[in-house]
């Protein structure tokens, strides 16, 4: 996605593919679809291995980025994530490593980092709620102090990797504000109901919690003071995204061009008649497009940019709208033949149809944008 990478991030790039390419090819996708995890935990502890889940880890824990700019490097992991739709839980566990070593105790980040780095832990990030709910003032999640202890009650939807989570970092609202708190998957009163959905191999469940006691030790930073750390993990969340979607689109214009090259109608290569040309170069200009304003969102997000958040929105809505036009334009140049399972775009329109919605729909970020401006002027 970036314009222009450092060679050790041009090195990061090429072995990231080459490891997915040789470990997780387009059939290993096919075959992980019935799959109740979605994914191997094997492979999840290889990829790991080369950083995948290391960036926002402070070194004390085993982290670190290349140089000093973990979103610029993740960003390169998740743009060759989409362009194979591969499986894992890439995205929560960088955005809980992110809540964890900015704001977590030292017994928080000695306890669940080093199992995040070595991709043994998986650990849930639940935040959105049902009804589409991805607004920080539309959580309904309550909880109060009782006692020594905390008390949570609520239900998170569309929770990545629920039934493989060992702990979830939870949004809630207390009487102070927001608060992340991290909750063991089998304490008591929590209840996770597994689903899918229609992408190929990420797995999204409900989580319950009816009257879940924890310490007030669980409590990732300050009791009622998680919104601007609430705001940095979304912004982060939609940078890597934007990064999935642009590979995923990236790689099926390649594709399409290579069949556009190939099939022949009335002796000649439909690419070289006019009006697929015209439709072609459309969708590569709203291609950069997209490069364009995820780059600007990940510099951004690295330089802790006030205005990351509000960025954000108009990234998600641009490139998830425009991601999702061009693979359903590419599924008509090649005459339907992507929607056929035995043709590979159809994956594709499966990842890029669930990341348009995750984490708020381009319309949803559209509003919030215009709320923002109007706050402004105001």
């Amino acid at each position: 996605m970036q314009l222009q990478l450092s060679d050790d991030q041009e090195f990061l790039r090429e072995t990231t593919r080459r490891f997915i390419e040789n470990d997780m090819p387009l059939q290993s996708v096919r075959d992980l679809y019935d799959n109740p995890a979605g994914f191997d935990r094997a492979w999840w502890t290889r990829a790991a291995e080369l950083g995948w889940t290391t960036m926002f880890v402070p070194e004390a824990q085993g982290g670190g980025s290349l140089g000093g700019r973990p979103t610029s490097d993740s960003v390169i992991f998740s743009e060759e994530i989409g362009r194979m739709v591969s499986p894992g839980p890439f995205l929560p566990l960088n955005l809980v490593a992110l809540a964890i070593g900015r704001d977590g105790s030292e017994e928080q980040r000695n306890e669940h980092l080093p199992g995040i780095v070595s991709g043994e832990s998986i650990i849930g990030w639940a935040f959105g709620e049902a009804g589409d709910e991805w607004g920080p003032e539309c959580l309904q999640t309550a909880l109060f102090i009782n006692g020594d202890d905390l008390v949570v009650n609520g239900a998170k939807a569309y929770v990545e990797a629920a039934t493989s989570a060992d702990h979830f970092l939870v949004t809630a609202r207390s009487d102070d504000g927001l608060t992340q708190v991290l909750v063991p998957a089998d304490a008591s009163g929590v209840a996770v109901t597994g689903g899918r959905s229609v992408d190929m191999t990420r797995r999204f469940g409900r989580v319950e919690f009816d009257n879940v006691r924890i310490s007030k030790g669980a409590v990732v930073g300050v009791l009622g003071g998680a919104a601007s750390s609430v705001n940095a993990q979304l912004a982060l969340g939609i940078a890597l995204q934007c990064a999935a979607i642009i590979g995923a689109s990236e790689r099926v214009l390649e594709t399409t061009m290579e069949y556009g090259r190939e099939r022949v109608a009335f002796g000649r290569p439909i690419l070289s008649f006019q009006e697929p040309k015209h439709r072609v170069a459309a969708l590569f200009t709203h291609l950069e497009g997209m490069k364009a304003i995820g780059e600007a969102l990940t510099h951004a997000v690295d330089a802790g940019d006030i205005g990351a958040y509000r960025l954000a929105a108009v990234a998600k809505a641009y490139v998830s709208d425009h991601g999702l036009d061009i693979v359903d334009e590419c599924v008509q140049i090649t005459g339907g033949l992507g929607v056929t399972w035995e043709h590979d775009i159809h994956m594709y329109n499966r990842r890029v149809l669930v990341d348009h919605a995750m984490l708020g729909n381009p319309d949803h970020h559209r509003q919030r944008l215009f709320a923002m401006l109007q706050e402004e002027m105001s």
